[in-house]
């Protein structure tokens, strides 16, 4: 009776620690998120701002256009870029997180058999 209370002990240890594992990784991953999308606000607020300084310096219409356009693309770029990356990395927080659980998972069904 005292082995079966041990295994089920250490068995119960191994899912804490994994869980545990699991969490770590999200934390660790969403930190790098926030990082990074903290540093893409602050690039696209210094490129608006220097957007709004060109266009103070305008004398013609035309060019005023053609600066906007130009910023207008290259935001969008950036925007799309950005958005890919970010995908990117919320899917490796997600297998990061997962691979301690998918190793206790695999334990318990190695035990069930």
């Amino acid at each position: 009776m005292a082995y079966d209370f041990e295994a089920f002990q250490k068995f119960g240890k191994e899912q804490f620690e994994a869980a545990s594992a699991a969490m770590g990784e999200v934390a660790k991953g969403l930190q790098a998120i926030a990082t990074e999308a903290t540093d893409y606000s602050k690039k696209s607020f210094a490129d608006s701002s220097a957007l709004v300084e060109k266009l103070v310096g305008v004398k013609k219409l035309d060019e005023a256009i053609t600066l906007q356009t130009d910023y207008a693309k290259s935001s969008y770029e950036g925007f799309v870029a950005q958005a890919t990356k970010m995908g990117e990395m919320y899917q490796a927080v997600a297998k990061e997180a997962f691979k301690p659980v998918e190793g206790a998972i695999a334990k318990m069904q190695a035990a069930a058999k």
